[in-house]
C-alpha cells in the first residue's frame, strides 16, 4: 500500500470512477504523438501507478480516474500469491507480472481457448462475476517506464489485459459476465453486521 492520496475532485481522479459515469462508456481517444512524451501524459501516466499501488490493484485504465485516453497500467506483484491457495493460483494461471505501462495500446488474440474465473473491477466496487477471457493475448504500444513496445501474456495476466483494453473501448466486465454469478461479495458480512456495513470506495 502506498502513501494515502489526496483526494480530488476533478480528473484525473485519485479514487476509481465508478459504473454510470459517462467517462466509462465512450471509447478513450488515442494520445497523440506530440503530448505521448509531455509532462502531461508523465504525470498521469505516475498517478495511475500511485493509484494502482494505493488501491492495491492489478490494473488501471485512463477512464477509471476520468481520463478519456488510451493509456493503462497493469502490475501483478509476487506477493499477490500468498492471497491465493496453491490450487486457486495455478488453475487460474496466475504469475508475477512486472510493472507494465502502454499509451495506444492495441491487443491481439492468439488462442481462441477461453477460460472462466471470478472477475471484479475498481469501478464496480464490491461486486463480482463469473467472466470467459481468452488464454492468450499479445499486447502492443508505446510502453512507458521500461516497459516492451510488445508483450505476449498468458492466463491471469491476459485477463488483466483484456479487462484494462475493455475499458478503453467503454466496455466493462458486467457486459461479459455470466449475469447469473453476479454477486456483492461482501454479502457474509452485511448479513453478520445486521445489514451495518458498507462498501468502501476510498481504499
Amino acid at each position: 500500500m502506498s502513501a494515502e492520496l489526496v483526494a480530488r475532485s476533478a480528473p484525473p481522479y485519485n479514487h476509481f470512477t465508478q459504473i454510470g459515469d459517462p467517462v466509462l462508456r465512450q471509447r478513450a481517444e488515442e494520445v497523440a504523438a506530440d503530448r505521448v512524451d509531455s509532462q502531461e501524459i508523465n504525470d498521469i501516466v505516475q498517478q495511475m501507478v500511485n493509484v494502482l499501488r494505493h488501491y492495491d490493484c492489478v490494473g488501471v485504465a485512463a477512464p477509471q480516474l476520468g481520463v478519456p485516453l488510451r493509456m493503462l497500467v497493469m502490475e501483478f506483484r509476487e506477493d499477490k500469491r500468498e492471497r491465493f491457495s496453491p490450487e486457486i493460483y495455478e488453475q487460474r494461471k496466475m504469475s508475477t507480472l512486472p510493472l507494465a505501462v502502454f499509451i495506444n495500446p492495441e491487443m491481439e488474440i492468439i488462442s481462441e481457448i477461453r477460460h472462466t474465473h471470478p472477475e471484479g473491477c475498481m469501478s464496480v466496487r464490491g461486486f463480482s462475476a463469473e467472466v470467459a477471457r481468452y488464454d492468450r493475448v499479445r499486447i502492443s504500444g508505446i510502453g512507458k517506464l521500461g516497459t516492451p513496445s510488445e508483450m505476449l501474456l498468458e492466463g491471469w495476466n491476459a485477463r488483466i489485459a483484456q479487462h484494462e483494453m475493455d475499458h478503453l473501448n467503454g466496455v466493462i466486465y458486467v457486459d461479459r459476465m455470466d449475469v447469473s454469478s453476479f454477486n456483492c461479495v461482501t454479502w457474509q458480512k452485511i448479513n453478520a453486521a445486521g445489514g451495518r456495513e458498507v462498501i468502501p470506495f476510498d481504499k
